[in-house]
């Protein structure tokens, strides 16, 4: 492909860029995010996706022309070449591949001298071959999910950055890597020859394949390269409200992970695998340009407030050795508990008091107590059914032992004492602990028909704050939540979406 119709393609696209750019340009915030746009989005993916980049397989010709673009747009945008020397280019292997770099400085005159790194690989396969494609060989792939729409949403940031009033107090490292296809070759040779000290940079970012985002689905890989990534991370989300399937796997599959290997905290974005992958039908038409903006939103929350936070992350070493099964043991909920009480109860006629026992197991206290099927529960504890019969099964794993049910029963109203098994439970929830995310806990139990239950906690739940304080560990929040009356709130995360609760707090004597 000749460099006038690179020319002739940037100078085209380049413009529509300019003009929708300069539509939203104002200072502050708000217009840094208000700059992320779905047509600069669109205009980015056909560029690189285009026919004519010859499916831009690193140290091609349609390769080369992808870098000029790239570094077309970083230079318009006004940043600091990261590369060699003065340029943005990194050449590697012979000047046969090439890392395009850039770099927006800090404001902090100390803190500038850290980086957070944002980066995307914007080769692909090009024609395919038997090791990279899965087929058929011979027609162009175009990679646009794969990887246009990483490198689309990083220079969205890229030109974001640049609407603020100020740049961030660190400074903010661009990298578009080179030969991910052929063995993550570009982020490997900027490990070993790094163009700003690797123990500079706080946390990187990677984003691969962001273009086909499906049920508001996000994956985040790399929350555990720090401590406390995974809250950070949601708490950010809440811009975007996105559905995060975090996970543990931590492999050579992309360009974050040389970086974790250098020991760089780093996160990696992805909307996942589909059918064309690798495929020549990875095209335009089927990417999803408003999940690649929803994406990008998140992606440069995350970038401004990891680039200003006063405290860098630190890299937890555990995280080379932590698997999806260690996910899978700490997230397991424990063995539903025996019950307490032993009944089951339903309302058959709106008409008379209370409910209606349908059953007693045999043996259990109900059993011992003498309560019988029929027989119609008034009271039970502190619940009067005939008025709320819904908090029946709180007063029920709540309450203290003894205790006082009363029935009516042909007729007659009978008080029953009844001795519960088991210990009582005030919320009726159980957690683990979280090496990797201190100052929170993972909800093993929520025991059907508790106070939590009612509340709409699940099993796999993080609790993050309760009445609107952090506690340090589960110890410190066992004891809140026993020296607090009425209805308690509890910041809980699901997903990676924020949610406060409000749960009842019955007494138990």
């Amino acid at each position: 492909m000749s460099r006038r119709l690179i020319a002739a393609l940037a100078a085209a696209f380049g413009f529509l860029l300019i003009l929708f750019g300069s539509l939203a340009r104002a200072d502050g915030l708000n217009a840094a995010f208000d700059s992320i746009s779905i047509p600069d989005i669109q205009a980015h993916v056909t560029i690189l996706a285009n026919d004519a980049m010859e499916g831009r397989e690193a140290g091609t010709r349609g390769g080369r022309a992808a870098a000029a673009y790239l570094e077309t747009q970083l230079a318009e945008f006004g940043l600091t070449p990261g590369g060699d020397g003065d340029a943005f280019i990194q050449s590697f292997a012979g000047e046969r591949y090439r890392n395009v770099l850039a770099i927006l400085e800090g404001s902090d005159p100390t803190l500038k001298h850290e980086y957070v790194l944002v980066g995307a690989h914007y080769d692909h396969v090009g024609y395919g071959t038997s090791r990279n494609s899965r087929g058929p060989l011979g027609l162009v792939h175009n990679g646009a999910d794969d990887n246009a729409s990483g490198v689309a949403g990083v220079l969205e940031i890229a030109q974001a950055v640049t609407f603020l009033a100020s740049p961030p107090r660190r400074s903010i490292l661009f990298a578009f890597w080179d030969g991910e296809e052929k063995g993550l070759l570009g982020s490997r040779h900027w490990s070993s020859q790094p163009t700003v000290s690797p123990q500079a940079v706080t946390l990187a970012f990677n984003a691969d394949m962001i273009g086909r985002l499906r049920g508001e689905t996000l994956h985040v890989f790399g929350t555990r390269t720090a401590r406390g990534l995974r809250r950070w991370v949601s708490e950010q989300n809440q811009t975007t409200g996105l559905a995060l399937d975090i996970s543990w796997e931590l492999k050579a599959h992309s360009d974050h992970y040389p970086l974790v290997e250098r020991g760089i905290p780093a996160l990696m974005l992805h909307t996942g695998l589909h059918d064309e992958w690798h495929r020549p039908t990875d095209d335009v038409d089927k990417i999803n340009h408003e999940g690649i903006s929803t994406t990008t939103r998140l992606l440069l929350w995350l970038v401004v407030d990891a680039a200003n936070r006063p405290n860098r992350f630190v890299f937890r070493q555990d995280s080379r050795s932590e698997r999806p099964a260690d996910l899978a043991r700490l997230e397991k909920s424990v063995s539903p508990r025996p019950p307490r009480l032993g009944i089951a109860w339903a309302r058959e006629n709106g008409d008379l008091p209370g409910v209606t026992l349908t059953l007693v197991t045999p043996g259990s206290p109900a059993d011992r107590a003498g309560l019988q099927i029929g027989d119609r529960l008034v009271r039970f504890h502190d619940v009067d059914t005939t008025e709320d019969a819904s908090r029946l099964g709180v007063a029920i794993w709540a309450a203290g032992s003894p205790t006082t049910a009363v029935v009516q029963r042909e007729g007659a109203i009978l008080e029953i004492p009844v001795e519960l098994d088991g210990q009582p439970l005030r919320y009726g929830i159980s957690w683990r602990e979280d090496e990797g995310e201190p100052g929170t806990v993972l909800l093993s139990e929520v025991v059907p028909l508790s106070a939590a239950y009612r509340a709409g906690l699940q099993a796999g739940d993080r609790i993050y704050r309760v009445a609107d304080r952090d506690f340090r560990d589960g110890n410190e929040l066992a004891q809140r939540l026993v020296a607090l009356a009425g209805p308690v709130s509890l910041q809980i995360e699901r997903i990676g979406r924020l949610r406060t609760v409000s749960i009842e707090a019955p007494s138990v004597p």
